[in-house]
């Protein structure tokens, strides 16, 4: 029998996260984590998995060290100098921020399924009874609705919601004038913000802000809600006929990985998160599995809206930071009125 401790930290963005030890004595060896907030609730109940089949595998005893974050401050805060070994973020972008700062190889994506282990889509969710009659993203600009979402420039999903939203628009552009018109997009997306009640930090602090009370709908991650209905909140679930697909990374960090002497159980750590076991538990928690068998015996959970589209409908990672999120990018004009 052996005793597993999982130490959870918040907000490290100093990259100081104490000491993890287990009851009756000290662990062989210690993984950190950095993760985005929305994969918390899934990574606590696969962490104890994984540690067990480390133990069987090598007779290790493995702890854990925790921080979840939003994406973007994640991202920031193990680039800063948090030691992580392992991270699990919102997007591809982020990863690549790690990359360029030296800290990640720049082949992560060579591993599983390019490099990702989740899936999901950008969705809304509205109270019991959907009382505004939210249909569509179109919806969320009308008069009297009160609409929540992240910030992105701390928040990945909060990128994502804006992708959606903008790609949204190109798609309508694109269904009415016959091709994408990026003034049309640029306009539906700020017809949208006007409704906007606040910016949170993460995905996460949106959803407890929206369970507080605040706002009417949510755009959010398919699978936030999904794991909140599954504890009894009663939400209702719109998927947008044209919205984006979500796909979250995982990777080891490499140049702590090494100085830790943790490689093995790190990488091992990011295999483990495709293997059906794990893929499970991330489809218990809502999330689109990425192994192809896990998601067809979950895929009736799972609505394909007829207008989904990747990032690669709006040119790239590369081409969507810098005609959104520059400093005078579309998002920034958005929010500042231009």
């Amino acid at each position: 029998m052996f005793v597993i401790t999982i130490v959870t930290v918040s907000g490290c963005g100093n990259g100081q996260t104490g000491t993890a030890a287990e009851a009756g004595g000290q662990s062989d060896l210690t993984l950190v984590i950095g993760a985005y907030s929305v994969a918390k609730d899934a990574m606590q109940e696969i962490l104890p998995l994984f540690a067990a089949q480390w133990k069987a595998d090598t007779g290790q005893t493995l702890s854990f060290q925790e921080s979840y974050e939003a994406s973007g401050t994640q991202a920031r805060s193990i680039a800063g100098g948090f030691e992580a070994d392992v991270t699990l973020l919102a997007m591809e972008g982020d990863v690549e921020k790690l990359v360029k700062a030296g800290l990640v190889a720049p082949d992560w994506k060579d591993r599983g399924e390019n490099g990702m282990v989740t899936r999901s889509v950008v969705a809304l969710g509205t109270r019991e009874g959907n009382p505004k009659n939210i249909r569509d993203f179109q919806d969320l600009a009308k008069r009297g609705v009160k609409v929540l979402y992240p910030n992105p420039k701390t928040s990945g999903g909060a990128q994502w919601d804006i992708n959606a939203i903008y790609g949204a628009g190109l798609k309508l552009s694109e269904e009415q004038e016959g091709l994408k018109d990026p003034v049309a997009a640029k306009d539906f997306l700020e017809r949208i913000h006007a409704n906007v009640e606040s910016l949170d930090k993460s995905g996460r602090a949106s959803m407890a802000a929206f369970e507080y009370g605040v706002g009417d709908v949510i755009v959010t991650y398919e699978n936030e809600l999904l794991a909140r209905i599954a504890k009894g909140v009663h939400y209702e679930i719109i998927v947008p006929e044209n919205t984006i697909l979500i796909e979250n990374p995982a990777a080891v960090i490499d140049k702590y990985a090494e100085e830790h002497g943790t490689r093995p159980a790190a990488e091992a750590l990011v295999d483990y998160l495709l293997k059906p076991q794990a893929q499970e538990i991330f489809a218990k928690h809502g999330f689109r599995p990425v192994d192809k068998q896990v998601y067809a015996a979950n895929q009736s959970r799972y609505p394909d809206p007829a207008g989904l589209f990747d990032i690669e409908y709006l040119g790239g990672w590369d081409e969507v930071r810098s005609t959104l999120y520059s400093k005078r990018g579309i998002w920034y004009q958005v929010l500042a009125g231009i």
